[in-house]
């Protein structure tokens, strides 16, 4: 059982919780920027003394309202500033904050809502108010509910005058690090979602030891990152704790279609991503540059980009590609660089790969892109490339206080600071994923390097075995193939089944401008590009890309195109836009049995072994 681990930089310290951060950063750096909201196209900027008198104003309204310490209360909000101020106030009030998806549907909302026992509930709009107001009558716990767009945080705040200081200083001291800070549900790629209990020690001693590990990505002076990823995924509520702690000034937009302004006038110096992001970037520039003729010289640029690299790697840059790199960087890097804000420099990304392709382009475009790994039972990250210790293809070493060890099935098993409590109300499914040592059963597979990191294989759960008895990885064939332009999500498929299959859907965002700079009408519908010859041929060409990293036993043999795609809403992607496997399963076995015929076990297909 092979194994590693990172000492831990900061101890714990036992009687902190997620409030003393903020106090803290208060009394060191009072006056620096912690927050900027945006304003007149710009951006507005809310001192960290700011902060915290908009946290405690917003404490004492929830107290004065009713909230009490330890009680649950469900919050549905798209990223923004309000949903840390809320975050926070909640806490210094000595409650637990439940977060719902934004996207959550009326029944998902009930379920939370009746597992958590929560006593209260704050939403954004009136769409999210109609969604619980749909299941209003089955929750009876929930006796108190306000709606931020009817004014809601600011008659909070003045209904809490009367609230003194004390009041909430005495509620703010009421939790210890091993109490529950929040419960997050996991994103239910299979079976209903779980409540994590994440403690306060969990944020607290991850945030001071993970910014010690990432000194020259949150410590800088100038530090910034502009979120855009879900709060109420574990990965960006860490990053907005770690944002607290380290001092790193924090921006939001969660329309991505206003992000790329966004970043131009925010100009953030680190980025908080998932790979979807880095590749919808970089095939956007591929096919800008396709419209205005100068596609040839973007793929030049990238080849070149991706050896240079490479060549760092190895220890030696060649002359002449070093001259190709300087020439390369004026014309085309420094444009690249100016779109995402001109100032990042790292970039931190989970929940899937990212091609070992992406991740030299974008070295070599002057932004290290730090894969890192971990789970909402982790509270984000576990293992993360750092600046000074980072190998592409790999989401790094441990982080310090984290100790990970491959079982003799390959999967990943992690004991830490991080590690979830327990599930809520729910003792068998926590006791299925720890074992009698104490490690956490991640479900997915994995491998250690000699220097000690993880590289991800797959999923436990998800590995497919043919009828030849051979074991498949999907993420193994699946991750590069999404990479390529126009295809949306990939589904492997074949357990039990003499080859391997897969289900591909389009990317209706850049579809248009592919067909357009492939001289075929943008506008035709993804029915109609799902049997066009020339999509056939390009979705084609990504699978024998994929094909190229694995065995033939392993590779696609056939493919269908759905003429659909794949969306929260019909219940085929998580939250985080990860697949519901199942669901796809499910709802696509006709597509499927046709792949394979009438009789597809009677097949006879070559086994490599």
């Amino acid at each position: 059982m092979k194994q590693s681990e990172t000492p831990i930089l900061v101890p714990p310290v036992p009687e902190d919780n997620i409030t003393d951060l903020l106090e803290q950063r208060v009394a060191a750096t009072p006056d620096r920027a912690l927050f900027a909201v945006p304003e007149d196209g710009g951006w507005r900027d809310l001192s960290a003394a700011a902060f915290r008198a908009q946290v405690v104003a917003l404490a004492k309204g929830f107290a004065a309202a009713g909230v009490e310490p330890g009680d649950r209360v469900a919050f549905i909000c798209k990223t923004s500033f309000e949903w840390t101020l809320v975050d926070f106030a909640l806490h210094y009030a000595g409650a637990v904050m439940v977060p719902v998806y934004e996207t959550s549907s009326p029944l998902q909302i009930h379920w939370i809502l009746e597992d958590s026992g929560a006593r209260a509930i704050l939403t954004e709009s009136a769409d999210h108010a109609e969604r619980f107001a749909e299941i209003s009558a089955e929750s009876p716990a929930v006796t108190l509910s306000w709606r931020m767009d009817e004014g809601a945080l600011a008659d909070l705040a003045a209904g809490g005058t009367g609230i003194d200081d004390a009041e909430i200083e005495r509620r703010r001291g009421l939790a210890v690090g091993s109490d529950t800070a929040t419960l997050i549900y996991t994103s239910g790629s299979t079976g209903r979602p779980k409540g994590c209990v994440l403690t306060h020690a969990n944020f607290v001693d991850l945030s001071r030891n993970a910014a010690g590990a990432l000194d020259q990505v949150v410590n800088q002076p100038g530090s910034s990152t502009l979120l855009f990823v879900t709060l109420a995924h574990v990965f960006a509520r860490f990053i907005s704790v770690l944002a607290v702690h380290a001092g790193v000034r924090v921006g939001h937009q969660a329309d991505t279609t206003k992000l790329l302004p966004a970043l131009g006038t925010f100009k953030p110096t680190f980025l908080l991503a998932v790979p979807r992001v880095f590749e919808k970037v970089y095939n956007s520039a591929e096919q800008s540059t396709e419209a205005d003729g100068k596609g040839k010289i973007f793929r030049a640029a990238a080849k070149v980009a991706v050896q240079h690299s490479e060549a760092l790697d190895a220890g030696r840059v060649p002359f002449l590609l070093g001259l190709k790199f300087k020439v390369f960087d004026k014309l085309v890097y420094a444009k690249l660089r100016e779109k995402l804000g001109g100032n990042v420099r790292y970039a931190v990304s989970g929940s899937a790969p990212l091609s070992h392709y992406l991740g030299h382009f974008y070295r070599s475009l002057g932004v290290k892109i730090l894969e890192g790994y971990g789970l909402t039972e982790t509270t984000a990250p576990v293992t993360v490339n750092l600046p000074d210790k980072f190998k592409i293809g790999t989401v790094g070493p441990a982080l310090p206080g984290h100790t990970i060890r491959i079982a003799e099935d390959g999967e990943i098993e992690v004991t830490g600071i991080d590690v979830f409590k327990e599930y809520w109300n729910n003792p068998e499914a926590t006791a299925a994923v720890f074992t009698d040592d104490g490690f956490f059963r991640t479900g997915d597979l994995g491998s250690l390097d000699e220097d000690g990191y993880l590289s991800i294989t797959g999923r436990k759960k998800e590995i497919i075995v043919t009828a030849g008895g051979k074991n498949v990885a999907p993420a193994a064939l699946e991750d590069p193939i999404r990479a390529n332009t126009i295809i949306g999500q990939v589904v492997v498929v074949g357990d039990q089944k003499p080859f391997i299959s897969a289900l591909i859907t389009l990317d209706p965002e850049m579809l248009p401008a592919w067909l357009n700079n492939a001289g075929e009408d943008p506008n035709m519908t993804l029915a109609e590009a799902a049997v066009h010859p020339k999509v056939l041929a390009e979705v084609q060409s990504a699978i024998d890309a994929g094909n190229a990293h694995v065995s033939r036993a392993e590779s696609i043999r056939k493919f269908v195109i759905l003429p659909t795609e794949f969306v929260e809403a019909n219940g085929h992607l998580t939250p985080k836009m990860s697949i519901k496997r199942d669901n796809i399963l499910r709802d696509f076995a006709g597509e499927i049995a046709a792949l394979y015929g009438e009789n597809p076990q009677t097949e006879a297909v070559a086994i490599d072994r």
